[in-house]
This record gives structure tokens, C-alpha cells and sequence, in this order.
């Protein structure tokens, strides 16, 4: 299978408007599994993209999204079977992604909407997916040199995403208003959102990148600042958060303690 990624890899890269392709995802990292998808960053320039010869590529039957056919931020792709076997095509504005390597070398940062990713598309990840993935086609050897440069994790954007973890305490605060109200759902909302900030938080501190809210938890739950049971006390939490207003202003105090600890932990 290796070969047949690798045989498309310089196919795409053959489409008038593509400039290279990545290997993402797990198997870029080596933590995927018999049934893990094959993650292909396609990244092209500007409006060159030709996407008549990438629909050909493709082949009967596959829908391809142009740029922006996806949303803002994930842009456009496809969702191939080769042999049996899940293979995405994920499309990346190149002049794009280096304007955000700009920003995260300064600590600039966006997190905008985005279908399918419930706590809004971070844009630094677009430089983690560089400094994460596998070259696997790159003629002009601009994806190799981008990767070069992201390999250092920038302290200004760790700095900067470290300290977002305030916005979980606010978060709580309002939360703590829904409770008294019995609002389940606002609740249940603000809890999402808090955790997810701290988890981003931790990612940073740690200098790792965090490129999904997919299998997180599950990193930041091991990395050093975590504080004990991080990962089972915020899934319990996350679990049941109740239905009454004495139940979910409990569930509410308890995540206070978890992220009070995280936040004590960050900023040590």
C-alpha cells in the first residue's frame, strides 16, 4: 500500500497547480493502526489549481471539493478507496500555510469555524501538519524546506496558547450561571470548550502540536503538566454533566478544581 501512496503522490504532484504531498495523520506520526486512513496533504499555489485534471486522478465516481468546497479551513479534497483501503485527499493552500507559520513565529494565532471540528479549526495547525507529515512528493523541495523551518516549536506561539487556559476559568463562570438555571445543554457547551482549551493549552507547554481534537485527550492526559487523572476526571465530567441545578453546579465545581490544577500546573 506504501507503494500505490507513494505512485499517486507523484501523480498529484503531476496536476498542473500542485506544488508537493504530504503523508498526515497517524500514519505520518506511527501510531495508526491496520485500519487507519491514509492522510494526503495536497498543497498547490494560489488559483492555478487545475481541478478538471485532479477530478480525472480521481476517477469515476469521486467527488472532489475545490478550495473552499469544504469551509474555510479545511478547503477542499477527496475521499478515495484504493483496495479496500480509506485514502483522503485534504487540500492546502500552500501561500496560505506559510502566511500562518508567519504568525505562529510571532504568536499569532486564529480558531475559526469549521464543519467537523466542534471546537473550531486552530490554525497553527496548519504548520503542525508540515512539521508532523512525510514529504512523499516535493519537485521544487518547497515542502522540505517549510519543513525544515517548522521544526522548532515557536516559543511565542507556546507562550501564546499557554496562556489561553484563562479562557477556561471564564468559561466556567458562565457556566456556573447555566447551572443555576438547569440548563443542561449551555453547561454541557461550556465544559466542551473549557477542556479543550486546556488541552490545547497542554499540548503547547509541552511544545507539541495539536492537530485535532481526535485522540487529544488521550495525548494530553500523559504529557508532564497534567495534573493526576486528568484524563478520567474530565471524561467523568464530560459524561454526566446532570439534569437538575444542584447536580450540574456540582458537575461545575468539580471542573473549577480540575482547571485550576492545569492552570497551577501550566504556569509552574
Amino acid at each position: 500500500m506504501r507503494a500505490i501512496i507513494e505512485d499517486m503522490a507523484g501523480q498529484l504532484t503531476a496536476v498542473p497547480g500542485v506544488v508537493g504531498v504530504m503523508l498526515g495523520g497517524s500514519r505520518a506520526r506511527g501510531e495508526h493502526g491496520p485500519a487507519s486512513d491514509w492522510d494526503l496533504g495536497v498543497y498547490y499555489r494560489g488559483d492555478g489549481l487545475d481541478l478538471a485534471a485532479l477530478r480525472a486522478l480521481a476517477g469515476p465516481g469521486v467527488e472532489v471539493a475545490g478550495p473552499g468546497g469544504w469551509g474555510p479551513w479545511v478547503n477542499g479534497g477527496a475521499w478515495l478507496r484504493v483496495d479496500g483501503v480509506a485514502v483522503d485527499w485534504i487540500l492546502r493552500d500552500l501561500d496560505r500555510v506559510e502566511r500562518v507559520w508567519a504568525d505562529c513565529r510571532v504568536g499569532r494565532y486564529e480558531v475559526g469555524v469549521q464543519p467537523g471540528h466542534p471546537l473550531g479549526f486552530w490554525s497553527p495547525c496548519y504548520a503542525g501538519e508540515v512539521a508532523c507529515g512525510q514529504v512523499l512528493a516535493d519537485p521544487t523541495g518547497r515542502l522540505a524546506e517549510l519543513k525544515r523551518r517548522t521544526a522548532d516549536y515557536p516559543e511565542p506561539l507556546r507562550a501564546a496558547l499557554t496562556a489561553v487556559a484563562w479562557e477556561a476559568g471564564f468559561l466556567l463562570d458562565v457556566a456556573a450561571k447555566g447551572a443555576a438555571r438547569a440548563d443542561g445543554l449551555y453547561v454541557s457547551l461550556c465544559l466542551s470548550r473549557a477542556f479543550g482549551v486546556l488541552v490545547q493549552a497542554l499540548h503547547a507547554h509541552d511544545r507539541r502540536w495539536c492537530l485535532n481534537e481526535k485522540g487529544a485527550l488521550a495525548v494530553a492526559e500523559r504529557l508532564p503538566a497534567a495534573p493526576t487523572d486528568f484524563g478520567p476526571r474530565m471524561r467523568a465530567l464530560l459524561a454526566a454533566p446532570g439534569g437538575t441545578a444542584g447536580v450540574l453546579s456540582g458537575t461545575v465545581a468539580r471542573a473549577r478544581e480540575l482547571t485550576g490544577e492545569t492552570v497551577a500546573a501550566l504556569e509552574r
